[in-house]
């Protein structure tokens, strides 16, 4: 067994690189890959500035991107205060070899592991010491020269920017949600909307502003603009709310399951002085979106 552990969030490029190194590794030395990831975020238990982590992918859609890339096993081990104590030998010895077997462990660029925080040469000291095989990879970086991460994504999506994220994560960023019941007022200006409710709570949402979305729902697939935001027009609280407007679409999604995948930055969100001229800038947002493919 060729073991890789972290938490991968996003499954992003340079994970990839990690992954597909770890899965041609596997296959070359006739063993199985093996994936070993944490829930929840090791941030929520430690209480590290939680209150402001928010996820590129929740722990289903991390599990069905690492298995696409080819990976044979994704286990998940909850993460717990007493498990961010172990020491980096504890962690080998007792989950690598234990109880999965491992005989090589694959070490990324930026690899921590234990509550001793080892980086990625130590890792391969104690690694070796414990009688484990050590493959290295080393880091990915855009055409750009950007290193990729997890954090330039967060960054990029809260900026608004979707399609450099999307070009760090190899895929178009989407949320998952259940349609709710919002105010109505979309249909009576003639843009109705699917208010979303996603499915997780600490899902990252893409910065306020209008966007040109895919959205996937009935399994169909069909094209639309999204609204992150407040509101402003017509609300005077703070909570951010994502609506949907699907174009040339009228049936009733009403608890049904929507995914909305975002191709690209429309506008910022504003206030408008009246809701003819929100109906206005709506019509020329659709416009807009329509100009592309």
């Amino acid at each position: 067994m060729v073991v890789a552990t972290g938490f991968f969030d996003g499954v992003h490029i340079g994970h990839r690189l990690v992954l597909e190194r770890l899965v041609a590794a596997s296959r070359d030395r006739g063993e199985e890959s093996l994936v070993v990831t944490f829930w929840p975020h090791p941030r929520n238990v430690l209480q590290d500035d939680a209150r402001n982590l928010r996820l590129l992918t929740t722990l289903s859609e991390k599990k069905e991107l690492i298995q696409g890339i080819g990976v044979d096993r994704v286990e998940v081990l909850p993460f717990t205060k007493a498990f961010s104590r172990l020491t980096t030998k504890e962690y080998l010895d007792e989950y690598v070899k234990d109880r999965f077997g491992g005989k090589a462990i694959l070490i990324g660029y930026d690899n921590r592991i234990g509550g001793d925080m080892l980086g990625p040469d130590e890792i391969e000291i104690v690694a070796r010491e414990a009688g484990l095989d050590v493959i290295r990879t080393d880091s990915l970086g855009t055409p750009e020269g950007v290193v990729v991460s997890s954090t330039k994504i967060r960054e990029a999506l809260t900026a608004g920017d979707v399609v450099s994220a999307a070009g760090m994560l190899g895929y178009d960023y989407s949320l998952l949600g259940v349609v709710v019941a919002g105010n109505h007022l979309g249909r009576k200006i003639g843009f109705p909307t699917a208010n979303m409710r996603l499915y997780e709570p600490l899902k990252m949402l893409p910065g306020n502003g209008v966007y040109h979305v895919k959205v996937e729902s009935l399994g169909r697939h069909f094209t639309g603009m999204c609204n992150i935001g407040t509101r402003p027009t017509v609300n005077a609280g703070s909570d951010r709310t994502v609506e949907t407007h699907i174009f040339d679409f009228v049936e009733d999604i009403y608890g049904l399951d929507l995914r909305v995948t975002f191709m690209r930055k429309i506008r910022d969100e504003r206030r408008f002085e009246s809701l003819d001229a929100l109906k206005a800038q709506l019509a020329a947002d659709r416009e807009n979106c329509l100009t592309f493919k």
